[in-house]
């Protein structure tokens, strides 16, 4: 706790300080839960995209059964080429955060009636795989941005419930017992200055 000064002065500054923080902190504490309930909703996001990315991967091992050799496979994946990845801004409690939008592959024409039919059915699972992933990164920077912010509020919200308020209470109390104390003398001289000039006065 800091040097107090006790006069009515700072009695009025503290007062006002406790009244920013009180009324600070609900807009704090909304912000808080609506952090938590974003940062869950991320978790859940991020766990479907990893299912996601499984259930894609166990159907990817039908297809890429049916490829006589790893030379095959790897001329299917020179199909699958990322040209760019589209990603927007969201705003969400206040802060930006990226979104994914879509992945734009390069045309890779390919001479349909030469290849196998499973050939299109692959690279689409490939593609799919691939948005999947890219979706993944910026989920990920979803989340690291939300619990950033999250706990930046918290210790916000911790500051003001458990230092600053309770410090501004006590300063206030300790400020209003000093004042009253030298209130209390200062009528005391005051009874005595004017008895003594009574005392005076009679003699």
């Amino acid at each position: 706790m800091g040097k107090v000064k006790f006069t009515k002065t700072e009695l009025k500054k503290q007062q006002d300080a406790l009244k920013q923080f009180k009324r600070f902190l609900p807009t704090l504490q909304l912000k808080k839960q609506q952090l938590q309930m974003e940062v869950r909703q991320s978790t859940d996001m991020l766990d479907a995209n990893l299912t996601s990315q499984r259930e894609l991967v166990e159907r990817m091992g039908g297809f890429l059964e049916l490829f006589g050799s790893e030379a095959e496979v790897g001329e299917l994946e020179q199909k699958v080429r990322v040209k760019s990845v589209r990603t927007g801004t969201a705003n969400i409690a206040g802060i930006p955060i990226p979104t994914f939008e879509s992945v734009e592959f390069e045309e890779i024409p390919w001479d349909i009636f030469d290849t196998d039919w499973f050939v299109d059915d692959a690279i689409r699972a490939m593609r799919d795989a691939v948005s999947l992933k890219e979706a993944y990164k910026v989920l990920e920077e979803q989340h690291r941005l939300l619990s950033a912010e999250l706990r930046t509020t918290s210790q916000r919200v911790n500051l003001f419930e458990k230092v600053k308020i309770p410090e501004c209470r006590e300063n206030i109390r300790r400020i209003r017992i000093m004042l009253g104390d030298l209130d209390t003398s200062a009528v005391a001289r005051s009874k005595i200055a004017k008895r003594k000039a009574e005392e005076a006065a009679a003699s």
